[in-house]
């Protein structure tokens, strides 16, 4: 890592599709999705929305103890078996010393995650440093304004951004960081896309190696 990074950079692990954990002081999850089987405990789990590749209770209750708190939109949470702490855009949370923001997730020209249904991103401060999850989205008005430090962007198309589009949002967002999610899991979308990702914004990308178990096994 060099020195203009976001130090978060050196905790932050991406598990496959838009699957994530952050290390230290807390372990926390964000939308935990065909985890590897010693994935350790979580003292803090996010979940976007109710989609299945988002909002998996087998993977919840893998890495989920007593303490662990457990956040998700009205939908996922639904899903989720209690307790749940439930979350709705321009809502506000703190967990220690984590602070949430729910933010809007949501399509604008597709059927799969209307602004209705109210799926979330999350910006997540912790640290002095801000993640922003965008979550199933597109490249949304509320972008505009969006302070982080981090911004983790689905490029894949068909249910989100494409990669094109995820580079405008880029552009808007003006992170010092942006990493490519929502690819590479079997669902849709491949490192071709983060690729062109990365070669269409001016914004310093990151794509982070896979940590999660092959795509092909199944879980258990």
């Amino acid at each position: 890592m060099n020195a203009n990074e976001p130090a978060l950079l050196a905790r932050l692990h991406w598990l496959g599709h838009d699957s994530y954990r952050i290390d230290g002081p807390m372990v926390i999850y964000i939308d935990p999705w065909q985890l590897p089987v010693d994935s350790p405990p979580a003292d803090l789990i996010l979940v976007s929305h109710d989609h299945y590749d988002h909002c998996s209770e087998e993977d919840i209750a893998r890495i989920r103890k007593d303490s662990t708190r457990v956040i998700a939109n009205p939908s996922a949470a639904e899903k989720i078996t209690p307790p749940v702490t439930v979350l709705r855009v321009g809502e506000t949370a703190r967990v220690g010393e984590v602070e949430l923001v729910a933010v809007p997730a949501y399509n604008l020209d597709k059927s799969f995650h209307p602004k209705a249904n109210g799926h979330i991103g999350f910006r997540i401060m912790l640290d002095g440093e801000c993640l922003y999850f965008a979550g199933d989205t597109d490249h949304i008005p509320e972008m505009q304004g969006l302070q982080c430090d981090v911004a983790l962007l689905p490029v894949s198309g068909t249910y989100v951004m494409t990669a094109e589009e995820a580079a405008q949002a880029a552009e808007t967002i003006r992170p010092r960081l942006a990493i490519p999610m929502h690819y590479g899991a079997g669902v849709v979308g491949t490192v071709e896309d983060a690729q062109r990702f990365g070669r269409l914004t001016s914004v310093p990308v990151v794509i982070l190696e896979d940590e999660g178990r092959p795509r092909g096994e199944t879980s258990g």
